[in-house]
């Protein structure tokens, strides 16, 4: 069966001058690979006529389908709808029930229509009209020679109804891709080559017909196997046998053996147990509360978090004795397991994490510890836990990386691992 090939284009200034970060090519890749089918290119362009054109010519050339993003709103820059008119040979006209349905938009917003909002209703007479339920700009659906073009607004929001209401049903119908299976582990505490390293055996006995993607991110390494057949029958079973060889090779490190974030991964385990946890967060500022708090029914585990930024309020307010930071200094062994062993008694619950550090690059005046460096951690009612950690990037990544390192390091401690 031949394979589907789809090309993505984003439409905009702001996302070549680096102002917006293009997350629509990313979230509508994965739903076309979910489908089988192959996203061969992604491209931007500015809001440039003669590049727009160029794009359409080339992609259109060698794809089945080419989706756009970008570019129908009501304003001088967005050019894309009057173009793909003009490129497909068609004319303006108003359809009703794009009108009416941005009418009832502005009366819902409490905002007066104005003349130029009529723009939003206009479309091409010769498109499908791609319904949008999240916002005034309508998505539209050309033909040219059995290929679908589709152009949709750049809001991501507004794309994503539209293509979860009408190109996704669409795809599936009208295209028949080969079967194609995911499954993932995810790991924690080992970097990519020391892993492939360990499995490079079973890497090397794949068939041809299933591939195995190393995904790093911080702190973690996601191993994804894709498996592709025209004949689904039998390919799950075989996907999930060589998962399983990856996960008993790779059981000291493996945290979950699905795609899902790490404060998840946590907060399955949490609800597994039945317990709770607290927080005490100096250098990260909140982050991994934040981060578990995105977790749907988080306050089934999460008791609270105090954020003790500043020495007295380490002392005042969450207990830290004052000789011991008068020893030792905020950023120490001693200071991080007096933190997570009285926030986890103030909240009262089963665990906890403290963290206190110097996520900065440059040393902090009055204090010993060296920049880049955090103390973390964990406390049960039995036992308290501590390491030194040591990071290599600027202040937002080493604050992200802190925090997938405290995480884990609760992780490992509930399950009692190393």
């Amino acid at each position: 069966m031949a394979n589907i090939k789809a090309s993505i284009i984003t439409i905009g200034d702001e996302l070549l001058i680096g102002q917006t970060i293009d997350t629509n090519s990313a979230w509508i890749a994965r739903q076309l690979n979910a489908l089988g089918i192959d996203v061969v290119r992604r491209i931007a362009v500015g809001d440039n006529v003669p590049d727009i054109r160029k794009a359409l010519d080339e992609e259109i050339a060698t794809c089945d389908t080419v989706l756009i993003t970008g570019g129908l709103g009501p304003t001088a820059d967005d050019i894309t709808k009057p173009l793909l008119c003009e490129y497909f040979g068609g004319k303006m006209k108003v359809d009703e029930r794009v009108l009416e349905h941005v009418k009832e938009m502005f009366i819902r917003r409490n905002r007066p229509f104005l003349e130029r909002n009529l723009k939003q209703a206009e479309v091409p007479d010769n498109c499908t009209v791609l319904f949008n339920r999240m916002g005034t700009a309508p998505g539209m659906l050309f033909e040219r020679n059995g290929k679908l073009i589709i152009s949709m607004p750049g809001v991501p929001f507004e794309m994503m109804a539209i293509m979860e209401d009408g190109v996704l049903p669409l795809y599936k119908s009208r295209f028949k891709s080969d079967a194609m299976v995911h499954r993932t582990l995810i790991t924690a505490g080992e970097g990519e080559s020391f892993i492939a390293e360990r499995i490079a055996d079973i890497e090397n006995a794949l068939p041809h017909y299933i591939r195995l993607a190393y995904l790093p991110s911080l702190g973690m390494v996601k191993l994804r196997l894709t498996g592709r057949k025209e004949n689904e029958e039998g390919l799950i079973g075989e996907v999930e046998a060589w998962q399983r060889k990856l996960h008993e090779r790779l059981a000291n490190i493996v945290v979950a053996a699905e795609d899902i974030p790490f404060e998840q991964i946590l907060g399955n385990l949490l609800n597994e147990k039945g317990a709770t946890i607290a927080l005490a967060e100096s250098c990260t500022g909140g982050y991994i509360s934040h981060l578990i708090t995105q977790v749907a029914g988080a306050s089934k585990y999460l008791k609270g978090c105090i954020v003790p930024y500043l020495i007295e309020v380490k002392e005042n307010v969450l207990g830290v004795q004052k000789e011991t930071l008068g020893a030792y200094g905020a950023v120490s062994e001693p200071v991080a397991r007096e933190m997570a062993e009285r926030v986890r008694e103030k909240l009262n619950s089963d665990y906890s994490i403290s963290i206190t550090g110097i996520l900065d690059v440059d040393k902090v005046e009055g204090e010993t510890a060296a920049p880049r460096t955090a103390w973390i951690a964990v406390a049960s009612a039995t036992e308290t836990q501590a390491k030194e950690f040591r990071f290599n990037h600027d202040r937002i990544r080493n604050k992200e990386s802190a925090a997938i390192m405290a995480m884990f390091m609760l992780w490992k401690f509930i399950k009692g691992r190393p």
